[in-house]
């Protein structure tokens, strides 16, 4: 008895030790062709450290590591960048540029028997998604993160969001280019969510799309984060036939060159001649003579011949005086601009005079009735205009107290879904031959998602908040204050009568007017420094101390765009910039080292000593250049050659042409 069960336990021993033998070979066997799943089957084991025919695997439960990304079970080594070369493009996806501006994670993926030519719907997000999106992003708790559900974002261009959130502080008329306003900025909380406004002109959304977000929550110090888009099973460049806007974007390519902490005006330089020499814009889906024409015109531009002087301009005020004047030249001989007749007033298609983001409605006006330039067929134009307004955007919809504008990115998300169903020329290019003028504080981040690949002027030109050199222009913001008049109050004392060194004068918007102030009120009677001025008709006062003094202190406020910059150069003050990481307008072609004092937030407690340390004769050449600069920054109810209107479409004009490519 005793030998039978002897010999069973050996023959089950044997069975058990076969079962185990084979279990191994049919894993080394999957692991050897790749099957699929064979990688699940092996974490499945990781546990126990069961040894195979390759070096141990470490199964990541947290997420990629920052030198990698996982797509679609692909994973892509990130190569570190230099100043000429771009980052890998992984399938869709898409980055802004910028410090901390990065963008909520989103899976696309088009449902099925979704009807064709209707417009992308973000009415609702589904949960499913957004809880798959927080696992392939790495994060443990997907219910954690998932925020508050709103209607999400989309576009063809870099970056797309479910919640479109973001935290604002509100900049009211006067903001921080007026020494009148008083109005402090709210603090930042989180709004309730609500929904947008119908757009009377605007294809209705519906949901097709299943979309995820990420709670705004998960990193404080960024506002948005990182993206990435689900392809569909067809093409990765492709959304599915429900979309009005057919492809996505590729990577913008400046956005990945490295950027120091503070900018110089020298290091600005050389990061527009680097977007030159080595990023173009998307090439069209297809060809057209237009692009043709731009190459050609950046050919000649490139190869100017020489010129030295000049009846009408000044030669020093320019960063390259011949090309500049070329460049000119064949704007006026050849440009065309096709306007969006579609949108809706107030937001679209109504111009404002005054105030201190009167830049973008007089813009507004003198495009949208001008003869030389406006064609009214759109496939001979090398640019499309898109005349919405930041300032009418904000106060049509923004909602008092919430200190949220998603739905104010949900407008424009709308309005260009309504465009590039209609028309066919904002997919031939992804929107790169489009341009847009926004001069309010909040425009750079209300079109960074849907508008990001287009041209954008913005007085707001932060290089770190997502302005691309080489593809985006800094708009002068003018204080306008006679519609009828606008150039009334031209120019300043004479030299010998600027009795003051410097003067400020405004509100304690922002950080750095505080630090201005401790420094410098009531501290030395040559700094006529001050907070805000008291009331007077036409602003008497602050314009008499401009016009007398030698140097007009330009400091930032909530952001780093100041009118300032524009009314020292009206009034024939030197201006004294003040504002980190800010871009001078028309920074394409004028050289601003020439005509205005560039100083370092840091460097204002040594104000005075710098000041003082510019010799009279060169103080005195730069106000003569001030005086051939002011020009440039003049609004003209009837344009005129190289004044306000012409170059800031010059500065659009010039960094399309160099951007443009050819079908290939």
């Amino acid at each position: 008895m005793g030998q039978k069960i002897l010999s069973l336990c050996h023959l089950e021993t044997k069975t058990l030790l076969w079962v185990i033998g084979i279990t191994f070979a049919v894993i080394l066997a999957f692991q050897y062709v790749e099957l699929p799943y064979s990688n699940v089957l092996l974490s499945l084991f990781s546990a126990g450290k069961i040894p195979s025919s390759e070096s141990s695997i470490t199964v990541q439960a947290t997420g990629p590591s920052p030198d990698e990304e996982n797509f679609n079970n692909v994973t892509i080594l990130k190569q570190p960048n230099s100043a000429g070369e771009h980052a890998l493009e992984v399938a869709n996806k898409t980055r802004m540029s910028g410090e901390n501006n990065t963008f909520p994670i989103t899976g696309f993926a088009s449902k099925p028997g979704s009807q064709p030519n209707k417009s992308l719907g973000f009415d609702e997000c589904d949960k499913s998604s957004m809880i798959e999106s927080n696992k392939r992003s790495g994060n443990v708790s997907a219910t954690q993160q998932l925020g508050e559900v709103v209607p999400s974002s989309y576009n063809n261009n870099n970056n797309t969001n479910c919640s479109g959130e973001e935290n604002f502080t509100s900049r009211p008329e006067g903001g921080s280019g007026s020494p009148y306003a008083n109005s402090a900025s709210p603090s930042p909380e989180k709004a309730p969510a609500y929904s947008t406004p119908p757009l009377s002109s605007v294809t209705k959304v519906t949901p097709n799309i299943s979309t995820a977000v990420l709670s705004p929550l998960d990193n404080k110090a960024n506002s948005m984060k990182e993206e990435s888009f689900k392809p569909s099973q067809n093409d990765g460049n492709t959304l599915g036939t429900n979309s009005s806007i057919k492809s996505l974007p590729k990577e913008n390519q400046d956005s990945h060159i490295p950027v120091p902490e503070v900018t110089t005006v020298s290091e600005m330089n050389k990061l527009l001649l680097q977007s030159h020499a080595s990023c173009c814009s998307e090439r069209p889906r297809w060809s057209s003579a237009v692009d043709q024409e731009l190459v050609q015109a950046r050919l000649q531009i490139e190869n100017a011949p020489i010129v030295k002087n000049d009846r009408n301009l000044y030669p020093p005020l320019y960063q390259k005086f011949s090309m500049f004047k070329r460049s000119y030249e064949l704007m006026e001989e050849t440009l065309k601009v096709y306007v969006y007749r579609e949108g809706a007033k107030p937001i679209l298609h109504s111009p404002f005079f005054t105030g201190i983001y009167a830049s973008e409605g007089w813009f507004m006006k003198l495009m949208e009735g001008n003869k030389r330039f406006v064609t009214n067929d759109p496939k001979k134009a090398h640019l499309f205009y898109l005349p919405f307004s930041s300032r009418k955007l904000e106060e049509a919809l923004y909602v008092q107290g919430s200190h949220s504008h998603k739905n104010l990115i949900q407008y424009l998300h709308d309005y260009v879904d309504m465009i590039a169903a209609k028309h066919p020329f904002w997919n031939r290019t992804g929107g790169a031959d489009h341009f847009l003028v926004g001069c309010h504080d909040w425009a750079p981040s209300e079109t960074k998602l849907h508008m990001a690949k287009c041209i954008r002027a913005l007085c707001n030109a932060d290089v770190k908040e997502g302005f691309v050199f080489g593809k985006d222009v800094s708009l002068p913001e003018t204080y306008v204050r006679n519609a009828q008049n606008p150039t009334r109050e031209l120019g300043g004392n004479s030299a010998s009568r600027k009795t003051n060194l410097a003067f400020f004068a405004g509100s304690m918007h922002g950080y750095l007017r505080p630090i201005l102030l401790h420094h410098w009120e009531n501290k030395d009677p040559d700094m006529k420094i001050f907070g805000k001025l008291p009331k007077s008709k036409g602003d008497k006062n602050y314009i008499h101390y401009m016009k007398s003094s030698k140097y007009c202190i330009c400091a930032k406020g909530y952001e780093v765009n100041s009118p300032r910059v524009v009314e020292a150069i009206f009034h024939e003050c030197v201006p004294v910039i003040i504002s980190d990481n800010f871009v001078p307008p028309f920074f394409e072609v004028l050289n601003w080292e020439s005509f205005a004092v560039i100083i370092l937030e840091k460097d204002i407690p040594n104000l005075k000593n710098i000041l003082l340390s510019i010799p009279e004769k060169k103080y005195l050449r730069m106000l003569m250049r001030v005086k051939k600069v002011q020009q440039h920054f003049l609004w003209h109810k009837d344009p005129v050659k190289y004044d306000i209107f012409h170059m800031i479409l010059h500065s659009i004009w010039y960094n399309r042409v160099f951007s443009a490519t050819i079908a290939t």
